[in-house]
């Protein structure tokens, strides 16, 4: 689907205006959206815009990283949207002319809706040009960051606070998977707060610098965006480094409470191991307190064990 919104001189907003007729219209500027566009629809990137053909190109190779390329009067700009679900990034691309912007994508986007929402609705907006509806097109994308990366944070909130008894091996699966998305997510965001940086440092887009103070908020908020991935990444590295300690600790409480018993039967298992020998000539066997006299040696020894293992500090 193409749809198209124009801003004439007397800033009246017109709609759906077809292609051929963009250029006979008294526009100020215009923007055109294509929509999960068909091949037909796609081929009038080439057929009708004349965009650079390496442009073109990028806009069916997906996904590529964010980027600005310049071509002669045409700025092209790769954008990442995220998927709210799965969190992998979806491309869209943005032509920026003299008067015009045009956007390519082949998902649903929400930040493009919004974009084009506000615009139809506020003529207070559409007075600032083309270059204001770019940068609400990257403003509603980068806006859509933030849902996610607080989700995130909500879960690890979740797993600190959470007081039901769970498997050490579960929490650990919980941590990897929630690091897992926070990775998904640097490796969109964090090229999206380069390509901010090279907008906002660029001499080649005309116009900017009236413009300049709307795209350093949005890297202000790529900035921000990354700082919280980066704690909670290291948040997560803690919390995996803690469990770890702590599961290691446990086994170390067991095996030491194994070693106390073994420490304490292994003399008496030895003493009883030999009068269970069925050996003949053992004088003890028939001494009428031989048995008895057997018992207090092991007790003894026992005791003994005890108390040596307890001065050592091996009960606390």
């Amino acid at each position: 689907m193409i749809r198209t919104l124009g801003i004439t001189h007397d800033l009246e907003i017109i709609k759906d205006i077809p292609l051929k007729q963009l250029s006979s219209v008294p526009l100020k500027w215009y923007w055109v959206d294509f929509d999960a566009p068909s091949e037909a629809e796609a081929k009038l990137l080439d057929e009708h815009f004349r965009f650079h053909p390496l442009a073109v190109e990028d806009c069916f190779h997906l996904l590529q990283r964010p980027k600005l390329d310049h071509y002669e009067d045409v700025q092209f700009f790769v954008l990442h949207a995220i998927n709210g679900l799965t969190l992998a990034a979806e491309e869209v691309d943005l032509f920026l002319g003299k008067n015009f912007i045009v956007t390519f994508h082949f998902n649903q986007c929400r930040a493009i809706e919004d974009a084009w929402s506000r615009l139809a609705e506020q003529k207070k907006s559409i007075d600032k040009g083309h270059l204001y509806a770019a940068y609400l097109v990257m403003d509603k994308l980068v806006d859509q960051y933030f849902p996610s990366v607080y989700q995130i944070e909500e879960e690890l909130n979740e797993i600190e606070n959470d007081l039901k008894p769970k498997s050490v091996q579960r929490l650990m699966d919980d941590i990897f998977e929630i690091r897992a998305k926070l990775l998904k997510l640097r490796r969109t965001i964090v090229p999206m707060r380069e390509l901010l940086y090279r907008i906002v440092n660029s001499e080649r887009i005309e116009g900017l610098n009236e413009m300049l103070v709307y795209f350093t908020d949005i890297h202000d908020h790529l900035v921000r965006l990354t700082e919280m991935i980066e704690s909670n990444k290291d948040l997560t590295a803690d919390m995996r480094d803690s469990y770890v300690s702590i599961n290691s600790n446990r086994m170390n409480n067991i095996m030491k409470t194994l070693t106390v018993m073994s420490s304490i039967f292994i003399p008496l298992t030895f003493i009883a191991s030999i009068y269970g020998m069925n050996f003949e000539n053992m004088p003890e066997l028939t001494w009428d307190w031989g048995y008895f006299m057997v018992l207090g040696i092991m007790l003894a020894v026992g005791s003994s064990l005890v108390i040596l293992l307890w001065r050592k500090g091996w009960f606390k």
